[in-house]
């Protein structure tokens, strides 16, 4: 059996508890958090321990799933539990992917461990998507839509924000953009006008609103570059709007191999549940990282350096004969 870690437990930590407690080949060691553990009640039956005893396990656990947050969380930490442990991330700040790779290469090769790095939906399988469909069709144009959904980077990025007490922000496609992609048009599209950001804030009180927004609309990787709408509304709406973490998305590959001959390829996700959805995909990069440090393999990966064959509980004789 392979031997997970939890790294906090927020909406991203409960879809990653319920994803390993699916997997018939890995064991939750422990969920380790930073709030006091007796407050967190974990969605399957494993152990809650404050984040201090992590060192307690080196040697103990495969693989740490790191559920924090791309803002500050894991480029403030991931590089420092990489030098006892092998870890599995979601950053998704795309801009910034590089220097986050750069950021723990060294520490995981001079320890010994192994990191995959934005790992997830996007980054992640649409990554995947995007390559694949562009190494098959080189004559074209990519693009990608996400949405209409909740951002879970951007509304922690807001709420890193001083005088947010709480917020949400969902992601929407601009239609005419959509539209004229589906139907082969090829066009040149700007971010601001692929999609529209849409804030739900609230703040506390005497918290200045027009400098919060202003904030939020200037924010770098995360509002500036996009139309950006931001609501100021209580906290009990706020959290209503939780409840329901959908989101969703698609990738399109637009080309041609011949002047008369064109192909829309696409790949789309539609998901009651963005964090339960990304716990899942962390669940199964994890295994391959136990399976890879196990072969001597150490340093950063992305998706683009994983076989697919390492993400599956099945043997590779099981996947010739049923899936290939």
């Amino acid at each position: 059996m392979i031997k997970a870690g939890i790294v906090g437990y927020g909406n991203l930590g409960r879809g990653v508890t319920l994803a390993v407690d699916k997997a018939p080949d890995m064991e939750c060691v422990g969920i380790f958090t930073r709030r006091n553990p007796e407050t967190i009640t974990p969605a399957g039956d494993f152990p809650v321990y404050s984040m201090d005893k992590l060192a307690d396990f080196k040697g103990q656990i495969d693989v740490l799933l790191l559920c924090g947050g791309s803002a500050t969380d894991l480029p403030k930490n991931t590089a420092n539990l990489l030098k006892d442990f092998n870890t599995v991330d979601s950053f998704d700040t795309h801009a910034k992917i590089p220097e986050y790779y750069q950021s723990l290469e060294k520490v995981a090769k001079e320890n010994g461990t192994l990191s995959a790095i934005s790992i997830g939906w996007d980054p992640g399988l649409f990554s995947i998507a995007r390559m694949l469909f562009g190494a098959v069709l080189p004559d074209g144009k990519d693009y990608t839509f996400w949405g209409k959904g909740v951002s879970q980077g951007h509304s922690d990025a807001i709420r890193r924000i001083n005088g947010v007490k709480n917020a949400i922000q969902y992601t929407i496609p601009k239609e005419q953009a959509l539209a004229s992609v589906r139907a082969g048009e090829n066009p040149s599209l700007t971010t601001r006008e692929k999609h529209l950001r849409e804030c739900f804030v609230a703040i506390d009180e005497g918290a200045d609103k027009n400098e919060i927004e202003k904030q939020i609309k200037e924010m770098p990787n995360y509002f500036a570059d996009y139309d950006t709408i931001v609501n100021f509304v209580s906290e009990e709406e706020v959290r209503a709007m939780q409840q329901k973490l959908s989101h969703g998305g698609f990738v399109f590959r637009s080309g041609n191999t011949t002047d008369e001959n064109a192909h829309l390829l696409e790949l789309s996700l539609k998901l009651d549940s963005n964090p339960e959805f990304t716990g899942s995909v962390l669940t199964a990069y994890g295994r391959a990282v136990a399976k890879l440090s196990k072969e001597g393999k150490s340093g950063v990966v992305t998706v683009f350096d994983v076989p697919l064959k390492y993400l599956s509980p099945m043997s590779e004789e099981e996947l010739r004969a049923h899936l290939l």
